[in-house]
C-alpha cells in the first residue's frame, strides 16, 4: 500500500496553508484523488508530495510557477531524465544565475557604500569627542595640574 496524505499532513509538513496547496493544484502542479462523495476530501500521493517538494525548491531558486511546472512535467515523461536536466540548467543558466548575481553585485555596492558611510560618521564623531584647545590669554598659564594661588 503506498502512502497518502490529506491536505492538513501536507500543509504542516511544508508549513503551508491549506489555500496555497489548493492554489498549487488549480495550477496542475499537483493532483489529488478525491474521495467521499462529491469529492471533497483530498487525498494526496507520494508522487504529489514529491511535486509540491519540486515546487517549493523550484521558487527558492527564483523560478516561476510555470517554469517549475514545466520541469517537475517532465518527471513524467519516460525514464529519459537528460530532456530534464537539461531544462533545468536552461532554465537556471537564462535567467535565474544572472539574475542572482547582479543581486549579489548591488548588495555588495551597497555594503561598500555602508562602510564608507560609517568611517565617515566614526571619523566625525571622533572629532566632536576630542578636546577643543581653548586660546590662552594673556598671564594665566594653561595646561597646568595645579589650581593658580592668588596672593593678596
Amino acid at each position: 500500500m503506498t502512502a497518502t496524505f490529506s491536505i492538513g499532513d501536507l500543509a504542516r509538513e511544508f508549513d503551508l496553508t491549506t489555500r496555497a496547496i489548493r492554489f498549487y493544484e488549480d495550477l496542475g502542479l499537483l493532483q489529488p484523488e478525491r474521495s467521499r462523495p462529491g469529492g471533497r476530501n483530498r487525498v494526496y500521493s507520494g508522487r504529489d508530495r514529491t511535486r509540491l517538494k519540486l515546487t517549493l525548491r523550484a521558487k527558492r531558486l527564483g523560478l516561476s510557477l510555470t517554469e517549475a511546472k514545466e520541469i517537475i512535467d517532465m518527471y513524467d515523461s519516460p525514464r529519459d531524465t537528460g530532456a530534464q536536466l537539461q531544462k533545468f540548467l536552461d532554465v537556471l543558466a537564462t535567467s535565474h544565475r544572472k539574475q542572482i548575481e547582479e543581486q549579489m553585485a548591488d548588495l555588495q555596492a551597497n555594503l561598500d557604500e555602508l562602510k564608507v558611510h560609517q568611517r565617515e560618521a566614526r571619523a566625525l564623531l571622533s572629532k566632536q569627542a576630542a578636546p577643543v584647545a581653548t586660546p590662552a590669554k594673556p598671564g594665566i598659564r594653561q595646561n597646568h595640574t595645579k589650581p593658580l594661588r592668588r596672593t593678596p
